[in-house]
């Protein structure tokens, strides 16, 4: 239903009754207020007696269209003043086509016949459309608009039933057309295009309704409104206003909580970073822990190995010291015994004693079985047995078997005898 609005001045500035009205008039147009003529307006007559019809005829243009000048074998003049323009034909049969089209001028005069038409409304409105109809003639206007619907529900029903054989007609008449054309435009000594028949007959099918378009777009139908008074309006506009302050409050609103949301949010994100941060950094601490925590057990393992070869190195000093002491024992007899020796270019009786003295020796104080140390001394008792006194003997055999005895114990007598230097160096 239309709702038409009154234009009426701001309630701010809309003067309070007749008089101040007509005060205001008289200011405006420079003469006194009595001589402005009070001229009633009463709209309620048109609001309470009747109602605001408009008849509402849609799609019909569908039936016709404009043709252009080559389909019809005529070449207008190039650069004339003379503005042609080209006639319109219809795309059905005027036996179909006419009774499709006078419903709605039928529509129309029943309009025409039971309204009224008043300037002023058709100037409120801003459309001459809607013309008004008394409530006592509503009935009788509305019995013929529901006859002009019936005969175009008629039409219709008649064109669809017998479409394709309207179709055949439409296009055997503009074959026809086309070749007239075609012979008009050789007439005059212009060229025919190839093809130009079928272009003519499809562009016409390309506009031709078809069944759809006949059956939903040819709409007849009419349209009632109300005149909306102007207190109505101000009324109207003070609930608008408030319609819009109320949606200004909702948006307020849901942004607000939106705002929430998102700061809810952030701060469930933020606590779930915070939580991962607290995590990480506990099983940093973990890992660094259990770092240092291996670091110390491989420390306090080392400390007990040491411990240990500590320990097994104090167990075993005395020994080592006792073999290093027999080595160097050793060493000081077999160095005199060669000294003797490559002094006297033999060996001694006293040297030859002195050696099976140290084998003698050597025997009773190997308690490590030392198996290359025992050979040399037993090879070096037996040659000096064989030397015995005895001025002429090869000293070499007993030379080499002594130098081999002290290359041997070489090594553990200068250990033995190096914490003593570096004794007297400390002192």
């Amino acid at each position: 239903m239309l709702e038409t609005l009154l234009q009426v001045p701001p309630e701010s500035t809309q003067p309070n009754g007749v008089e101040a009205r007509a005060e205001l008039i008289a200011q405006r147009v420079g003469i006194g207020s009595a001589e402005v003529e009070r001229l009633p307006l009463d709209l309620s007559v048109l609001v309470d007696e009747g109602v605001f019809v408009n008849v509402d005829a849609r799609g019909f243009g569908l039936l016709d269209r404009r043709l252009d000048w080559h389909a019809l074998g005529i070449s207008l003049p190039r650069g004339s003043d003379v503005a042609f323009r080209p006639p319109r034909c219809g795309l059905l049969p005027d036996r179909y086509r006419l009774p499709l089209l006078r419903p709605a001028a039928r529509a129309h005069g029943v309009l025409h016949r039971y309204s009224y038409q008043f300037r002023l409304t058709e100037t409120l409105f801003e459309t001459p459309s809607y013309r008004w109809v008394p409530w006592r003639a509503f009935e009788a206007f509305e019995q013929g608009f529901q006859a002009a619907q019936a005969a175009l529900e008629a039409a219709k029903a008649e064109v669809l039933e017998r479409y394709e054989a309207v179709r055949e007609e439409v296009v055997e008449t503009f074959l026809r057309l086309a070749s007239d054309s075609a012979r008009r435009l050789e007439a005059t000594g212009h060229a025919i295009p190839e093809g130009f028949q079928d272009a003519v007959v499809r562009g016409v099918l390309g506009v031709m309704p078809s069944p759809g378009d006949l059956r939903e777009k040819l709409v007849l139908r009419y349209r009632v409104g109300v005149v909306l008074l102007g207190s109505e309006m101000l009324a109207e506009q003070r609930k608008a206003r408030e319609e819009r302050r109320k949606l200004e409050e909702a948006e307020a609103t849901l942004r607000l909580e939106r705002r929430r949301q998102e700061a809810r949010e952030r701060l469930v994100q933020e606590e779930l970073w915070a939580e991962e941060e607290r995590i990480r950094r506990r099983l940093q601490a973990e890992e660094e822990e259990r770092r240092r925590e291996a670091e110390v057990k491989e420390r306090l393992r080392r400390l007990r190995l040491e411990a240990a070869k500590e320990r097994l190195q104090e167990a075993m000093s005395p020994l080592e010291e006792g073999a290093k002491q027999l080595h160097a024992a050793v060493y000081e007899s077999a160095a005199a015994i060669r000294a003797s020796l490559q002094k006297h270019r033999y060996l001694p009786g006293a040297s030859a004693k002195r050696a099976r003295d140290l084998a003698r020796w050597f025997r009773l104080m190997n308690w490590q079985s030392d198996q290359q140390l025992e050979a040399l001394i037993g090879e070096l008792e037996s040659l000096a047995g064989r030397a015995g006194g005895k001025k002429k003997s090869d000293p070499g055999p007993i030379d080499q078997v002594l130098g081999d005895i002290i290359e041997l114990c070489y090594a553990d007598a200068r250990a033995l005898l190096e914490p003593h230097r570096m004794a007297a160096l400390e002192i």
